[in-house]
């Protein structure tokens, strides 16, 4: 099945976007490091945000790994508090203790499966659907549902979330954010709404692959945290503002209720609930790999059928046809793509060597996503000049030079050392 979709013109004030549209909220930008680093353990360059190397080169993912492969974690004291932790919420009458933020992909799914299989909990899915659902992702959602659970999908208007979209690609090199609002707060919303206070998510990402380490030996985190970690430290409020100044959204279309759906909840009513919510990862070893052979046993998931774009993975973040140019924009923003993120995690996991993973960064990281090219530049109401001219705003001088029409990164890993030739472009 290959299904189709139409989307309308978007409406844009042109006089307004010609003043206000060239524009960057992205403030990470200014503080990545001038001199381009890769960890001498796997390949992640020190353009990551908030990642942090040591004296011997080493990056703070890195770190925490051998710290949880290598003994530095009790991981039967943390089974004991996650079983404390459980049998203090777990329901009698069969009513929904737990909220799962679930697409239905391999780590959520984990999640899901074993907080009802091995731990007797009463689990309640909530969805935050894709932009443009993949066939794979919608089939691995019905296949996850029929295996037993109860799941919620919120659908934001259409209209706005195109909007919403188009203004982050704009103003954030990320048409990704409007996804991160809805997943974040949409989850907390509906914990409120069925009072379930206690939350999993899958892993922490900042722990997981490179961040900010504030929260590592917690886990939990709040939602004081989000403009910080995820939001690029604007949120959503920030993103309607400028919208309207941009003539993308209008001053009507602003008091649509819809946008609650990307806010999170007051904490005063966080807190009245007691809502916890906690990563999966702090209590069990988090090894991707085997979160994907546990799901395929357990809840019917399907990897797709061909490599996505862009790396060299079939089962990563399958479920929606936008998902690439997420990857793609890190590309163009930091200089390393989604093959280098897939092999750090697999380095630090045991499953393939540096060597292995300098290789394939420097064959799929800038690898074009042309696969759903077509839905992207449909679903933002762009021409492919348009998205040429705005992704090459966010190409920063250290990490970029353009050579006779040609944009080359300046230094690429290697096996030898961080210095290179960069392998032929897209």
């Amino acid at each position: 099945m290959d299904v189709r979709y139409k989307f309308p013109k978007l409406r844009i004030d042109k006089d307004k976007y010609a003043e206000y549209g060239k524009r960057t909220f992205d403030t990470q930008l200014p503080d990545l490091p001038e001199e381009i680093q890769f960890c001498s353990k796997c390949v992640m360059p020190n353009q990551r945000p908030r990642t942090t190397f040591d004296e011997e080169g080493v990056c703070n993912a890195c770190r925490y790994a051998e710290m949880k492969f290598g003994g530095g974690i009790d991981w039967e004291k943390r089974e004991a508090e996650l079983v404390e932790l459980l049998d203090k919420h777990r329901s009698k009458d069969g009513s929904w203790d737990v909220l799962v933020p679930s697409s239905a992909g391999k780590d959520s799914a984990l999640v899901a499966h074993q907080l009802k299989a091995k731990y007797g909990m009463h689990p309640l899915t909530a969805t935050w659907a894709p932009f443009i659902y993949t066939d794979i992702g919608w089939q691995n959602y019905f296949n996850m549902v029929q295996t037993g659970f109860d799941g919620l999908i919120a659908w934001p208007d259409g209209l706005l979330h195109r909007k919403l979209a188009r203004i982050a690609f704009e103003l954030k090199g990320d048409p990704w954010e409007p996804f991160t609002y809805g997943q974040k707060a949409y989850a907390f919303n509906i914990a409120l709404k069925f009072n379930i206070p206690l939350m999993f998510y899958g892993e922490s990402g900042e722990i997981e692959y490179g961040g900010s380490f504030k929260n590592w030996d917690k886990s939990h985190e709040s939602p004081e945290d989000w403009d910080e970690l995820y939001f690029k430290g604007a949120g959503i409020d920030v993103l309607v503002e400028e919208g309207v100044k941009m003539g993308i959204l209008t001053e009507e279309e602003i008091k649509n209720s819809s946008f609650d759906l990307y806010r999170a909840p007051s904490v005063k009513y966080v807190k009245k609930l007691n809502l916890e919510m906690h990563w999966w990862s702090y209590y069990k070893l988090w090894i991707p790999q085997e979160n994907f052979y546990y799901a395929v046993k357990n809840t019917g998931f399907e990897a797709s059928h061909v490599r996505t774009d862009g790396t060299y993975t079939k089962s990563f973040s399958i479920d929606d046809r936008l998902d690439p140019f997420h990857w793609y924009l890190a590309y163009i923003k930091f200089g390393y793509g989604r093959a280098t993120r897939e092999a750090c995690s697999d380095v630090r996991c045991g499953h393939i060597t540096r060597e292995e993973a300098v290789a394939l960064a420097q064959r799929y990281d800038h690898e074009f996503p042309k696969t759903y090219f077509k839905d992207f530049l449909d679903y933002l109401d762009i021409t492919e000049e348009h998205f040429r001219e705005v992704i090459d705003r966010y190409r920063l001088s250290h990490i970029w030079k353009n050579e006779n029409g040609k944009w080359k990164r300046r230094k690429i890993v290697s096996n030898d050392s961080i210095f290179g030739e960069e392998p032929k472009e897209e």
